[in-house]
């Protein structure tokens, strides 16, 4: 028809305006059909560069996350050193070794744990280790290159102490029970006088037989006299975190070495 209408001139007559009936929306929709493929190339084109700025933005995001975890890390690593530092500081009169705390038993609690220096580092049992602020506990076994600690809050464990202000001796045991209130405890306090204090500082007497003298071992909590109205019994705070070690002190010098007995 658009042929016929050309060579003959019926572009004004019948058959032209039956060519534009015919034609014209065929072409309308040749041409929607284009615009929509258009577009939905145009889309799909956009989706590709937004997945891959997304990508690009969660490799970003991993990387940064990656870098903050490594200098959370640092940041606590760096808490330990400072700690350990004003520790070393605090017993400057025994030589010592610092060490990473590498495993422990099962529980909430740090009452018996691994470190990652043994017998090729000079470690021996009955050494004394510390960490915050004080006493942590004893090594038990010893290995080439580890070495295990009992921690003072573990059931198994007695210590001879001392009240620092009053010099009065008493015995502090482990109690992972008392442990779960933040305690452990205190007992065969003679405090007849009732000089002993809430936060007097409790320490390492000279009596103990493995422990060096002086170490802090927690402030006194509360106290009560006993059945046999002669002696104290009572919980203490530990000067330690038992909950969160990651890196002690041992101490290399032996208590018999000190203070042959």
């Amino acid at each position: 028809f658009m042929l016929l209408s050309y060579v003959f001139g019926f572009q004004g007559g019948p058959l032209g305006t039956v060519s534009g009936y015919l034609f014209v929306p065929i072409q309308k929709g040749i041409n929607y059909v284009g615009w929509y493929l258009s577009d939905r190339a145009d889309n799909f084109q956009d989706l590709r560069l937004v997945m891959a700025e997304r990508d690009a933005l969660q490799e970003q995001v991993d990387q940064l996350t990656i870098e903050n975890s490594q200098l959370m890390q640092e940041k606590y690593e760096l808490e330990d050193l400072r700690a350990l530092y004003a520790l070393d500081r605090s017993y400057s009169d025994y030589s010592k070794v610092a060490a990473n705390v590498i495993g422990k038993d099962p529980g909430n609690w740090f009452n018996s744990f691994q470190i990652d220096k043994g017998a090729n580092d000079g470690i021996k049992v009955d050494m004394n280790v510390l960490s915050g602020s004080g006493l942590v506990g004893i090594v038990t076994k010893v290995g080439a290159d580890w070495a295990q600690v009992r921690a003072i809050i573990d059931d198994t464990s007695n210590v001879s102490a001392m009240i620092l202000t009053t010099a009065d001796n008493c015995m502090v045991s482990g109690d992972l029970q008392l442990m779960s209130e933040g305690f452990i405890s205190l007992s065969q306090l003679k405090d007849s006088d009732d000089q002993v204090e809430f936060g007097a500082k409790v320490v390492t007497s000279q009596v103990s037989d493995k422990y060096h003298p002086g170490l802090l071992i927690g402030y006194v909590q509360d106290l009560e006299m006993d059945s046999n109205n002669l002696t104290k019994s009572g919980t203490i705070t530990p000067a330690v975190d038992f909950e969160h070690l990651r890196s002690v002190l041992v101490i290399t010098d032996m208590k018999r070495q000190i203070n042959p007995e």
